[in-house]
């Protein structure tokens, strides 16, 4: 399980990476839709990178991994209840979704529950 738990914390930094630097303007945009500030928009992307940095440094120094992980997850709700608050199609969700799982699941693992 430590194994998977370790390729769920490179794809949710590759991921996360991808879509808040490769793809920043979609970002830009989905803020808006939410009517979110730039304020609000740069803490959670600082925020995000900063998390995925560490998920990957948890995979040689494993005491950052639990809340690292379980900060992501709260971010990963926090999306989900910005794509309900504008009535997104579910499609929308699923990346968010995936990676709110993908952080339980490596929090689980790293608690030794899973």
């Amino acid at each position: 399980m430590e194994k998977i738990a370790i390729y769920c914390q490179i794809i949710i930094a590759v991921s996360v990476i991808n879509v808040w630097v490769l793809r920043y303007d979609n970002i830009v945009k989905e803020f808006v839709q939410y009517g979110l500030s730039d304020l609000v928009r740069n803490v959670v992307g600082a925020t995000k990178i900063a998390l995925s940095t560490l998920l990957i440094v948890g995979i040689f120094y494993d005491k950052v991994v639990l809340i690292s992980s379980l900060s992501m997850a709260f971010l990963m709700i926090c999306a989900q209840l910005a794509h309900i608050s504008v009535k997104n199609p579910l499609i929308k969700y699923i990346p968010s979704l995936t990676l709110l799982l993908l952080s339980l699941f490596v929090a689980g693992v790293n608690l030794g529950v899973l």
